[in-house]
């Protein structure tokens, strides 16, 4: 596998909340999406919502690295916007940091 995918870090976020505020969660959650697609380092960022259960949601994102992922978490922007969605939430975010094993 080449190198630099090795140092790669992907990340499953998961957030819940309840049916009334569903909708505004949604909406803080797509404020992410655009800077960080923006971001020095960003591969990819998704937002998906569970089909069975629409009030959970998940961001799939990928990074170059570490450096990467620890610059978008400090990033003013992502604390701005969790300062109102924080409240909204039942549970979360919870992250799963991974790395790449494959090519």
């Amino acid at each position: 596998m080449d190198a630099r995918k090795s140092l790669e870090r992907h990340i499953i976020c998961e957030l819940r909340c309840e049916t009334a505020n569903r909708d505004r969660v949604r909406e803080l959650i797509m404020m992410f999406v655009a800077p960080a697609r923006l971001e020095d380092g960003c591969i990819y960022y998704d937002l998906h919502q569970r089909i069975d259960d629409p009030n959970t949601f998940y961001i799939l994102d990928g990074w170059t690295s570490q450096d990467a992922v620890d610059a978008h978490a400090a990033n003013p922007h992502v604390a701005e916007v969790m300062k109102e969605l924080g409240p909204l939430l039942t549970f979360g975010p919870s992250i799963t940091l991974s790395a790449r094993v494959s090519d």
